[in-house]
């Protein structure tokens, strides 16, 4: 359960790993958190989002039925849906929590977002999708671009809170009749004293969008 005041994403995205980026506590302050899931079925299945501020205030949730050729695609589908979503609700300067139970497009989001202050644009490693995406993938890097910082964590499926939406939305259609909302998160109030864990912390010293 989420502490009071805080989101429940936040709780998930600060304990979770981000593949290559180091992940010391100030980046944990992240103005916005989405979670997206994609399923696949041969009867059809699903992408879904949820979209949370840093306090825990819900901005939007969505379910629905898709029909991915996989779930490789599906994953890719549903992660430029939820960053499509937020970022008609969201500031241009805005910092993103990206959840996401799927290791490959986690390691492809954060290595996109270090390829950006690279000097030749080169990412610490090769970003390959699969060819059906590659026109998601392409609305990914845009959304990506166009927020002020993101980077992405890796969950699981379990802990997902898009996952149930994503498998079964057929009963979940009423979260897309939730009222649309644009919200801002509280300040955060500075903290003090905060460290790392070891596996976490930022050994490398370094400096920029990806490591700030």
């Amino acid at each position: 359960m989420a502490a009071h005041g805080r989101s429940a994403l936040r709780d998930l995205f600060d304990e979770s790993p981000t593949p290559h980026i180091a992940h010391p506590p100030r980046t944990h302050h992240r103005d916005f958190y989405v979670a997206t899931d994609g399923s696949f079925r041969e009867s059809g299945g699903g992408l879904g989002a949820v979209i949370e501020t840093r306090d825990g205030t819900r901005v939007a949730r969505i379910a629905t039925t898709d029909t991915s050729p996989d779930n490789n695609v599906a994953e890719y589908r549903a992660l430029h849906l939820g960053l499509d979503v937020l970022a008609a609700r969201a500031p241009r300067d805005a910092c993103v929590g990206v959840l996401i139970d799927h290791d490959a497009l986690a390691s492809n989001v954060n290595s996109t977002i270090l390829a950006t202050n690279h000097p030749d644009g080169k990412p610490p490693r090769p970003v390959s999708v699969p060819s059906a995406t590659r026109y998601h993938w392409r609305g990914i890097q845009a959304r990506l671009n166009g927020f002020g910082e993101v980077r992405a964590a890796r969950i699981d499926s379990d802990q997902n809170p898009a996952h149930p939406l994503a498998n079964t939305p057929e009963h979940y259609q009423h979260v897309n009749r939730e009222p649309e909302r644009c919200v801002l998160p509280e300040t955060p109030e500075p903290t003090a004293g905060e460290f790392p864990p070891p596996s976490r912390a930022d050994r490398n010293g370094g400096s920029g969008r990806a490591s700030d």
